[in-house]
């Protein structure tokens, strides 16, 4: 195993960490990355391992770097609101994840995620954990709900752009997946094991079907929805190698947010909650088939 192949990891994590940053406001749109030996510092790796994921946000149109030049924020997640913006009283951006901190501030959360990979969800919920471990807040009950593509299933994305018969990028997005979801499941045992949260349920489900769309039903008031919208990028695998590839973002997805009304069941947002979650039912009784 060469040292580039065992970096990989190391290059996958460094990669996702800035990305959950980008997304989330930590790195606020026009504004500079650290350095890359701050960064290298920082998570205790080498400089070629940041300029690669570097490499990789940049493909991704997150960031534009030049020579000798720090990185700066061309892009972040937006979220649009199709609720009424006095029925939202907000003090921070709209993002993914201050919405998901809400969610996780009420006593019982629940959660249903129809989605590409686990790589975005896993993020987000190891940071609400750490924030119960902290005392910050203290549900009683977490119920969460995942619909994933069937390994089995052909997907059009993400692959090779000159070969479709090329299984490395597959094989990449599998990976990422069972990292995550594995992940996702550790996290909410421990805080069931460590008697943080009483009741805490995983249940993950495959389905032969190609997601075009992420979505989340939040503690079924909220719904987020965004496209998957295919481009064309360059996509680093852990032994240093970049391939021309068809893909999709994830977490750079706009996301559109619809919001239930208690007053108004028949108002846009009211039926888009109400439809979503019927859909993500039938979906989750009829289709899809339980993990493992």
């Amino acid at each position: 195993m060469t040292k580039r192949t065992r970096d990989g990891g190391a290059f996958q994590r460094v990669s996702e960490e800035l990305r959950v940053r980008l997304s989330d406001g930590g790195y606020p749109l026009n504004s500079f990355l650290p350095s890359q030996g701050t960064l290298a510092e920082e998570f205790g790796v080498s400089r070629d391992t940041v300029q690669r994921a570097l490499r990789e946000l940049g493909s991704e149109g997150w960031i534009e770097s030049g020579r000798g030049k720090r990185s700066r924020v061309v892009m972040r997640q937006h979220i649009q609101s199709s609720a009424p913006r006095a029925s939202r009283p907000r003090h921070h951006p709209m993002l993914l994840g201050p919405l998901i901190g809400e969610a996780f501030e009420r006593d019982e959360v629940t959660l249903d995620i129809a989605t590409l990979t686990s790589e975005s969800l896993d993020a987000h919920i190891r940071i609400q954990a750490e924030r119960i471990r902290a005392g910050g807040i203290s549900p009683r009950r977490i119920h969460l709900r995942m619909l994933l593509p069937a390994e089995s299933h052909p997907m059009p994305y993400a692959r090779a752009r000159d070969d479709r018969d090329d299984p490395r990028l597959p094989e990449r997005l599998r990976a990422i997946t069972e990292t995550h979801t594995a992940s996702l499941h550790t996290v909410l045992d421990q805080l069931r094991t460590e008697k943080l949260v009483p009741d805490v349920q995983l249940e993950v489900r495959r389905t032969e079907l190609t997601p075009t769309f992420k979505l989340y039903v939040i503690n079924h008031d909220e719904v987020l929805h965004g496209f998957y919208e295919p481009i064309v990028r360059t996509v680093i695998l852990a032994d240093g190698t970049e391939v021309q590839a068809v893909d999709v973002l994830g977490f750079g997805a706009t996301l559109t947010h619809h919001v239930r009304d208690e007053a108004d069941p028949k108002s846009p947002g009211s039926l888009f909650v109400a439809n979503t979650t019927r859909w993500f039912n039938s979906v989750w009784e009829l289709l899809a088939v339980q993990e493992g």
